[in-house]
């Protein structure tokens, strides 16, 4: 795939990601499916701007179309499951507030496959689209209950007596991005008490960046200080990521979450998916539960198509997902929700504080980190040296995806990023140390590169 990465089409607006791009999406996406398609999108400025252009395309290709407004990735898939309709979701996820995408949803609630965001792409390589007739053109509605809809899915869908016997105290930051249209109330109705942080609706994210990493959350750390919380939850710019914080307000590594749920939900003889990315953390505990763990490459797109392979073959995936956030329970969706994840991690706190509950998989230390490039000369220099850096290495090498080498106490891997024009370090480790060590040696060696 050549447009589409590894999470959707992400770029600048207006200048990567055009009306124009958006308009000839809307025309491939009505000139596959039959008669209708939903659109939604996130609180970026520019979301509406985009989404007026796609719902145009699909209405030109004569699928009436459903405006959903402004919400998670996760609600726009839900509607679309709901009302047994595909979808297009408006949304650059975690990236800064001057880019915008597009995410592509089947009838089943579920993102396009690799074929069938190849479908589109051949679509948008010949430019056979269908056209309507002025009177087969398509119809527009607004609806306004797909966010209500989605929080009365996700509540029934939990232990929410469990959740409220606990009574926990939740310091929530959803970025002022579509998770502050419905996490706050979602919370509530499971009996936490909510506070929150930059939880406006605005489209520039003027609180913190969209990406719920550690440098963008300080916000949220005294937030759960300040007010006792029991647990601090972030959402991505979509909602379909959660981060956490202990108690104490300190950051809980996404890798840490992902096995802990994975650790309440995997039985003997079931299987898990997760990128190159993945932690020891997870290893260790699908060893434990007698469960198989396969690997792809980065990006929802990939483990989404391995989870299907694999109910395809009668083979039970209870849990997916990867360490920045992004976990999927197949058995409720096989989609990333965020607001979802949260809860079922709210489900252990019930007897156990946030730091117990990650203790069990403690041990472990992540360093990530991006070299960035301007042009396509410079990413093809640090693609060789990070080659280069592989061949001479002694670690045993996983290339599915860049160069991951593991060094039995340790691994790295570098890859080119999916969304944006970085190539990506991660590092992993016993020790802070080696895991600092790695990334510094092979980030050195990059840099270097780039420097002639």
């Amino acid at each position: 795939m050549q447009l589409f990465g590894s999470s959707g089409i992400r770029g600048v607006a207006n200048e990567e990601v055009t009306p124009t791009l958006c308009l000839r999406i809307g025309l491939a996406v009505g000139t596959l499916v039959d008669g209708q398609a939903a659109v939604g999108r996130d609180t970026r400025a520019t979301g509406e701007m985009l989404a007026d252009a796609t719902a145009s395309g699909l209405a030109s290709a004569g699928s009436d179309v459903d405006r959903l407004g402004a919400l998670p990735t996760p609600a726009l898939q839900s509607y679309a499951e709901r009302e047994g309709v595909p979808a297009v979701m408006i949304t650059a996820s975690h990236n800064p507030p001057q880019y915008n995408g597009i995410k592509l949803v089947g009838s089943d609630g579920v993102e396009f496959g690799v074929d069938r965001l190849e479908q589109v792409e051949e679509l948008l390589d010949d430019g056979t689209f269908e056209h309507a007739r002025w009177d087969g053109t398509g119809n527009t509605r607004q609806v306004t209950s797909a966010r209500r809809e989605y929080v009365e899915e996700v509540v029934a869908a939990i232990d929410r007596e469990r959740i409220a016997a606990a009574d926990l105290t939740v310091a929530l930051d959803p970025g002022h991005g579509a998770g502050s249209l419905t996490s706050p109330g979602l919370f509530r109705k499971l009996g936490c008490e909510v506070h929150t942080v930059n939880a406006q609706r605005d489209g520039s994210f003027p609180g913190r960046d969209p990406e719920p990493v550690p440098e963008h959350l300080t916000d949220l750390g005294r937030l759960v200080r300040a007010t006792d919380a029991d647990v601090g939850i972030a959402h991505d710019g979509d909602a379909d990521r959660a981060i956490f914080f202990d108690e104490y307000g300190n950051y809980i590594e996404g890798d840490a979450t992902l096995a802990v749920l994975a650790d309440a939900t995997l039985d003997d003889g079931d299987s898990t998916v997760s990128a190159v990315t993945v932690s020891q953390r997870l290893v260790d505990v699908a060893s434990e539960a007698g469960a198989t763990l396969e690997l792809t490459p980065v990006g929802s797109t990939r483990i989404i198509s391995r989870v299907r392979e694999l109910h395809d073959d009668g083979v039970s995936v209870p849990i997916a997902g990867e360490g920045n956030g992004g976990v999927l329970f197949p058995d409720h969706r096989l989609a990333r929700d965020g607001a979802y994840t949260a809860a079922r991690f709210l489900e252990l706190l019930a007897d156990r504080s946030a730091s117990a509950v990650v203790e069990a998989v403690g041990g472990y230390h992540n360093v990530r980190t991006t070299v960035g490039y301007e042009s396509d000369a410079d990413r093809a220099t640090l693609l060789a040296a990070a080659a280069a850096y592989a061949d001479e290495s002694e670690g045993e090498l996983n290339d599915t995806d860049g160069y991951r080498l593991d060094f039995g106490d340790a691994w790295l891997l570098v890859r080119e990023s999916g969304t944006e024009p970085v190539v990506r370090i991660y590092t992993e480790a016993g020790s802070e140390a080696r895991a600092h060590e790695l990334a510094d040696g092979i980030g050195d060696r990059l840099d270097r590169a780039l420097d002639g």
